[in-house]
C-alpha cells in the first residue's frame, strides 16, 4: 500500500473515531440518567406529534419500545453509526419493564464525507422480537423483521395497517419525525451501563421479563412511565 493510501485510511480512521470519541467513552451514573431524561423527551415528541404521530394500534400492542437518542452517523470512505439508548417491555397485565440499556451499530462503505446525528425509536411488535433483544448481538431484519414506521394517528390506505412486521422504527431529523429502515444495524445489551445505573448486576433477562430491578431511580420510573397505558 503507498504512503498516500495508508495517510489516506489512517485519515479516515480519525475522523470516524473523533466522531464516535463521545460514544464510546465508559459512562457514568450522570451520563446514564441524562440518557434516560433525553429518551423519555424523545419518545414524548414522538407520540406527541399533532399530525404525524404513531398509529394508536401500535401503542396499544407493541411489547417493548427502545429509544436511542443522538445516533451518529459518520463516514469518510469507511463509515458506520453508533448510538447509546434504553429498551422496556411490557407484561401481559399492561405494566412497563424497569428500562435496560442498549446499543446500537451499522455499517456502511462508500465515498462519503459528513457526519448526522438522528434519534431513533423501535417497536417491538411480538414476542420474538422481544426475546431476541436479549441475543448478544441483535441484528435488525435478520434476527427480527424491521420495517419504516406508519405515520398518522389511523394508518389507512396502503400503510400496513395489520403491522405485519415485528419491529418499527421511527427517526426525527430536522425536528420531524418519519418512519425508516434500519436493515442490518445491531442491537447489543449493555451490560456496564445496567451495572452501573443499578448499582450491582442485573441481567437484562431479569429487567425486562421480569420486571425485577435492585432499585428504580426517579429517570427510570419517569421513562416507564411515559409509555403507553
Amino acid at each position: 500500500m503507498s504512503t498516500w493510501s495508508n495517510r489516506l485510511c489512517a485519515l479516515a480512521v480519525l475522523i470516524v473515531w473523533t466522531a464516535f470519541g463521545s460514544i464510546v467513552r465508559a459512562d457514568d451514573p450522570g451520563e446514564i440518567t441524562d440518557r434516560i431524561q433525553t429518551a423519555t423527551e424523545v419518545y414524548q415528541d414522538l407520540i406527541n406529534a399533532p399530525d404525524r404521530g404513531v398509529p394508536q394500534k401500535l401503542l396499544d400492542d407493541c411489547h417493548c419500545v427502545a429509544v436511542i437518542p443522538h445516533v451518529v452517523k459518520a463516514a469518510f470512505l469507511v463509515g458506520g453509526r453508533h448510538g447509546k439508548g434504553i429498551v422496556s417491555c411490557k407484561d401481559r397485565d399492561g405494566s412497563w419493564s424497569p428500562p435496560s440499556f442498549v446499543t446500537l451499530t451499522g455499517g456502511s462503505f462508500g465515498f462519503q464525507i459528513g457526519a448526522e446525528a438522528t434519534d431513533l425509536v423501535l417497536f417491538v411488535m411480538n414476542e420474538h422480537g422481544a426475546r431476541s433483544l436479549l441475543k448478544s448481538e441483535f441484528t435488525l431484519g435478520g434476527d427480527a423483521s424491521v420495517a419504516a414506521g406508519p405515520v398518522g394517528r389511523t394508518a389507512s390506505g396502503g400503510t400496513d395497517v395489520r403491522l405485519n412486521a415485528e419491529i418499527y422504527a421511527y427517526a426525527r431529523a430536522k425536528g420531524l419525525f418519519a418512519g425508516i429502515s434500519l436493515e442490518g444495524a445491531s442491537l447489543n445489551q449493555d451490560e456496564n451501563a445496567i451495572r452501573t445505573f443499578y448499582g450491582e448486576d442485573a441481567s437484562p433477562e431479569t429487567l425486562l421479563f421480569k420486571h425485577q430491578a435492585p432499585r428504580v431511580p426517579p429517570a427510570a420510573d419517569s421513562f416507564q412511565k411515559s409509555l403507553p397505558q
